[in-house]
């Protein structure tokens, strides 16, 4: 089991905590990695667009002019997706993009994210993350202490501070260690976590 160094927000060493290899040393997994990011943003769609057939556009429902005899093509409605302004055909309709994974597939994917920031280098433990102040200066200051560019901060809801501090900073972000997606991981180039956000991770993840 290795050792990762526990530091302040000043980036001084406090003390370890210990890397449970069931979690931290799982094989990187790519095909794991990559259908959580598609799950994920498939989650996100909103579904939203949409067209109008031609039951909806505007227009009369009088047929233009008389079957035989005009020298024309027949014709019975100006809303005829052939006709300009008319409806669109199979266009797309509000629908709903979102679908889910198997529990240890989602369990097994954060793992193999995790693995891979850890063999990067690229994960750091805080003892805490208190901000004095609700404000983005606070927050600037927390990010050049640690000399940060992307971050995800992991750490519990209770700290308003913290979250409201970030939220404006342009990628960075915080959540809550039980809703941490493999997404978030991968997007962000360093994972920062509390001590108590740490532990409640490994126990989200151990058997």
């Amino acid at each position: 089991m290795h050792k990762l160094q526990v530091t302040d927000s000043s980036g001084n060493k406090t003390k370890e905590v210990s890397l449970p290899d069931s979690i931290f040393a799982y094989p990187v997994k790519e095909h794991l990695l990559y259908e959580a990011a598609v799950n994920y943003r498939a989650n996100q769609r909103q579904g939203t667009a949409a067209t109008k057939v031609r039951g909806e556009v505007t227009g009369s429902t009088r047929k233009p002019w008389r079957q035989k005899g005009t020298g024309r093509a027949r014709a019975g409605s100006v809303r005829s997706p052939l006709w300009r302004k008319g409806g669109t055909v199979f266009g797309p309709q509000p629908r709903d993009y979102s679908y889910g994974l198997p529990k240890g597939m989602k369990a097994n994917a954060l793992k193999s994210a995790l693995s891979l920031k850890i063999k990067e280098n690229r994960i750091l433990v805080l003892d805490g993350l208190a901000l004095a102040e609700p404000k983005t200066k606070e927050a600037r200051k927390l990010l050049l202490a640690l000399k940060l560019d992307s971050a995800l901060f992991v750490d519990s809801h209770a700290n308003i501070n913290l979250f409201r501090a970030m939220r404006n900073i342009p990628r960075v972000k915080v959540v809550d260690p039980q809703v941490l997606t493999v997404y978030d991981v991968l997007k962000h180039n360093w994972l920062v976590l509390t001590e108590p956000a740490f532990q409640s991770l490994v126990a989200r993840l151990q058997p």
